[in-house]
């Protein structure tokens, strides 16, 4: 899972979710409350546990979202989010600690039933969920969500799952032929039963419809295809007043039609949910202390400033936690912009790990990375240090840089693009300490920044634009999709993952080793022997210095007093934002 901003734009005829690069300002009431919270007691368990209803939320983002439809989405806040309007399938366990990296039954009534030999996956949905409108949630509004998905001139951003899996080759989605039986990917049984249907058999599939927004129920007749992220049509506790407004943001009132007797995974405890779009990061940070903020959404923790005071200050303290957030902060080297692998080593040996480090903040913002599957994910080992070392105090190995460019033919080095996300800070000095040490053995780097809400999906995850801009590198980071070596590594390293828009296999890896091991893997039913496959994939990588590992993310996470109900999720790697309520 990936991390975003919203302004219209036209494109081939229709209105698109981007975002703009200008922040908008903004103002906030304050709020009370009081706590006897400890520093990172909500790592593990809730902090003020509470289910007093009533006040108003209030949210910030210094960029805005990718999209609002909870298909389009991948940016792991963005999918947290989704859930305080919206139900899939299956769906993260609300729970601290380790349970909330689980998948659990959401609009289901139970795990999925496979068959087959699991080339199908029959789940029952409850009876009686509504949508805002009082209309009942049927099992074809869940198939046409997921047919959906097959058009990526629609929806660009999200993931291509099942795109690969089902059994509907050659499906071009509802948006080019409105007769739903042409998809053969998703059966209808009845109101209330459905069954996938898979090219192979896959163990994991109750992950594939739990981790994102694609089994979210879209009523047809209410599709409005690129605008239907502006006011998406909810399922859960809360509908949107109104639409969402681009660079401004928007507002969450209750869902009448909502039933939490239907419901064991979301509260409705505020009034209201207030979003702000455009909002830099370090003033976010300065609301949060004030109070006049509740939660900063992208959830990768408070920039430097305010790192400062609330590790020296015991009352700020007292009010943070600092979990090991399942994010790994990574660079891709794009394998074709940089084809000879001698020279990705280079950059690898040249990274000046230690500056990079700082650029996280150090120990409150990680730990040096050494796989690329970070720790939370089950059976993943700690892999060896093919070119680099994971050391806080390791600067580069310029001499066997400068080798490895001899190899390459470029004994003085090269010039390649390196982008990051400019509205977040830690991205910005991670890529100017690379510039500096790159530069220590000839290899020159342009930084050029770009909105997150964006970056994905028109820069970075652009295999078009990186191609015509020459991006040699970027900054990125991506927690699993769910707990295994697939949810984390398949997206962002498959041949079979790479797509025209929102591609997260950043490095454009197409490496026969690795795409022959994700042939083989699907077919593995024993999770040892798939977990042995992942460890092999992710040392791959990095022998071919495709990624070059960074930090395992830690974030330095803030709650005001007054936020209620507050736990880390390890589903998402931030704050549950589905079960907040505020006391003033």
């Amino acid at each position: 899972m990936k991390s975003p901003k919203v302004v219209t734009s036209a494109a081939a005829g229709a209105v698109v979710l981007s975002l703009g690069l200008s922040a908008c300002g903004g103002g906030d009431d304050s709020s009370g409350g009081t706590s006897s919270a400890k520093f990172d007691a909500g790592s593990t368990a809730v902090v003020n546990a509470s289910d007093k209803k009533g006040g108003v939320l209030k949210v910030a983002q210094p960029d805005d979202f990718e999209s609002l439809d909870p298909a389009n989405i991948y940016y792991a806040y963005g999918l947290n989010f989704t859930r305080l309007y919206s139900r899939q399938l299956m769906t993260y366990a609300s729970k601290p600690g380790a349970e909330g990296s689980k998948m659990v039954p959401d609009l289901a009534e139970a795990p999925g039933t496979p068959g087959d030999g699991g080339k199908t996956w029959t789940y029952k949905i409850r009876r009686g969920v509504k949508y805002e409108d009082g209309t009942e949630i049927k099992a074809k509004d869940i198939k046409y969500a997921v047919a959906r998905t097959f058009d990526r001139g629609v929806l660009r951003n999200g993931p291509s799952y099942f795109t690969q899996l089902l059994d509907a080759d050659g499906y071009k989605g509802p948006f080019k032929d409105k007769d739903l039986d042409k998809f053969k990917g998703v059966e209808v049984k009845d109101d209330y039963t459905l069954v996938f249907k898979l090219k192979a058999p896959f163990a994991e599939f109750d992950q594939v419809v739990g981790f994102s927004g694609q089994t979210v129920p879209v009523p047809q007749d209410k599709d409005t295809g690129t605008r239907y992220g502006m006011h998406p049509v909810s399922s859960g506790p809360y509908k949107w007043e109104g639409d969402y407004q681009p660079k401004k943001g928007g507002t969450l009132v209750r869902n009448t039609n909502w039933d939490a007797q239907t419901d064991p995974n979301r509260k409705q405890l505020p009034d209201k949910i207030e979003v702000q779009a455009c909002l830099k990061a370090e003033e976010i940070d300065n609301r949060l202390m004030a109070g006049t903020v509740h939660v900063d959404l992208p959830g990768s923790g408070v920039q430097a400033a305010a790192r400062q005071q609330i590790l020296t200050n015991p009352k700020l303290k007292a009010n943070a936690d600092n979990p090991l957030a399942g994010f790994h902060w990574y660079i891709p080297i794009n394998t074709k912009n940089i084809p000879n692998v001698e020279c990705r080593k280079a950059i690898v040996y040249a990274a000046d790990r230690a500056a990079m480090f700082r650029a996280y903040g150090g120990d409150a913002g990680g730990q040096v990375s050494t796989s690329i599957q970070p720790p939370a994910v089950d059976g993943r080992e700690k892999g060896q240090d093919f070119y680099t070392k994971a050391d806080v105090n390791f600067t580069g190995d310029v001499n066997a840089a400068k080798d490895a460019l001899n190899k390459c033919g470029k004994p003085s080095g090269f010039e390649t693009v390196m982008v990051f996300r400019s509205d977040r800070p830690k991205e910005k000095a991670t890529a100017e300490a690379l510039e500096q040490s790159l530069a220590r053995v000839g290899i020159k780097l342009q930084l050029k920044g770009y909105p997150s809400g964006t970056y994905t999906n028109e820069q970075l995850g652009s295999p078009a634009f990186v191609k015509r801009e020459k991006v040699g590198l970027g900054t990125y980071g991506w927690a699993p999709d769910w707990n295994t070596g697939y949810g984390y590594l398949q997206p962002i390293s498959d041949k079979d993952a790479i797509v025209e828009t929102g591609n997260a296999n950043a490095e454009e890896l197409d490496d026969s080793v690795v795409n022959s091991k994700w042939d083989e893997v699907v077919k593995v039913q024993d999770p040892a022997q798939r977990a042995k496959i992942y460890n092999e994939i992710d040392a791959r990588i990095r022998e071919q210095a495709a990624i070059l590992p960074n930090v395992y993310a830690k974030s330095l996470l803030f709650r005001p007093t007054s936020l209620t109900n507050v736990y880390f999720h390890a589903g998402y790697g931030m704050y549950d934002y589905a079960n907040m309520g505020v006391t003033g």
